[in-house]
């Protein structure tokens, strides 16, 4: 038994806070409610109603939080807001560009210069004030306002780069892909320069682009349980016997449930604000996203018309070659038709 404090009869107590075998618990309910109504999200799972239907049932002889068959729709739905939360807030292009490159990129440039009082009126700084608890109480986000507003001339960069935040002067995001295939990319330097390198040869901007003028971001998008899929690690019980559990696969479930629960998204940022910059940026992203077989940007067809023909599998196909002989056309009589 790994846990300290509840002893092994106890067991199912592990699985109500934070649920590391399946991930479904009231601190996911919890910020689902809270951030759903500050951003006006709707939030289509029902907890309550889950709570009716769940129950404790033993499993070889150690007990588990169980679900009624009935509600397996409402546990997908869950992971599906989790999602959601994840795409159009905690994840969100512009969100992650002023939190994780700009702030980082000022904090770690004041870094250095701006000191903060720990015990015994030692001195730290933003990287080590985690050292000392004193320090790090007053690690809050009132640093970012005390960077911002001072005077020292040793803060000048970090304070620039956080007064165009303010101006909002930010990277420009060029189009966020992914790869066709299953392989996973790694964040590292090579991909700016990668970027960098992909000037188009058909109609090339006249604007000449190193590495340090992109930003890449990789953002790992899942269900919580990388490519698994966490109802497989679910408990039901069902009414005919209530004691009994047993798990529902997803092809019991519905044929319109996800293929795949784990996905990467590849975005990239230029640093210029300059628009024809911008503009060679965008043609410099569509051409490595054709060299390194990635899928094709959402706007690429408007941005650079003249490099999307260039893949074969990025021109759209007739709805007709999508439709199989065994899916009726609306203009077909079906068989029960009269």
């Amino acid at each position: 038994w790994p846990y300290h404090g509840r002893q092994k009869e106890k067991s199912f107590l592990y699985e109500i806070v934070a649920n590391k075998k399946n991930g479904i618990d009231v601190d996911k309910w919890d910020y689902f409610a809270r951030d759903c109504h500050h951003l006006g999200i709707q939030n289509n799972f029902d907890y309550k109603r889950l709570l009716k239907f769940t129950r404790v049932c033993e499993v070889k002889n150690q007990k588990h939080i169980c679900t009624r068959d009935k509600e397996v729709g409402n546990l997908y739905d869950m992971f599906h807001t989790r999602n959601c939360l994840h795409r159009r807030a905690y994840q969100h292009k512009i969100g992650n560009i002023i939190e994780i490159m700009q702030i980082t990129e000022a904090f770690q440039k004041a870094d250095k210069f701006f000191k903060i009082e720990g015990s015994g009126g030692k001195l730290y700084q933003i990287s080590t004030a985690m050292e000392d608890m004193e320090a790090y109480t007053k690690l809050t986000d009132n640093i970012y306002l005390e960077i911002l507003h001072s005077s020292c001339p040793e803060l000048k960069e970090a304070r620039e780069i956080l007064r165009k935040i303010e101006r909002r002067e930010l990277y420009k995001f060029l189009g966020e892909t992914q790869p066709e295939t299953m392989r996973e990319v790694v964040k590292n330097n090579s991909l700016a320069e990668s970027i960098a390198n992909s000037k188009p040869e058909k109609d090339p901007p006249d604007v000449e682009l190193k590495a340090e003028d992109f930003i890449i971001d990789i953002i790992n998008m899942d269900y919580g349980m990388k490519e698994q899929n966490p109802i497989d690690n679910v408990l039901f019980y069902c009414k005919a016997d209530p004691s009994k559990a047993v798990k529902i696969s997803k092809e019991q479930v519905s044929k319109l449930l996800p293929m795949t629960f784990a996905e990467q998204i590849i975005r990239v940022y230029c640093k210029s604000q300059d628009p024809n910059i911008v503009s060679a940026a965008k043609q410099y992203f569509i051409q490595w996203c054709i060299e390194s077989d990635f899928t094709k940007p959402q706007d690429s067809d408007v941005v650079a018309p003249h490099l999307t023909p260039m893949k074969k599998s990025w021109n759209n196909r007739r709805d007709d070659e999508h439709r199989t002989a065994s899916e009726p056309s609306c203009r077909q009589r079906l068989p029960f038709d009269k």
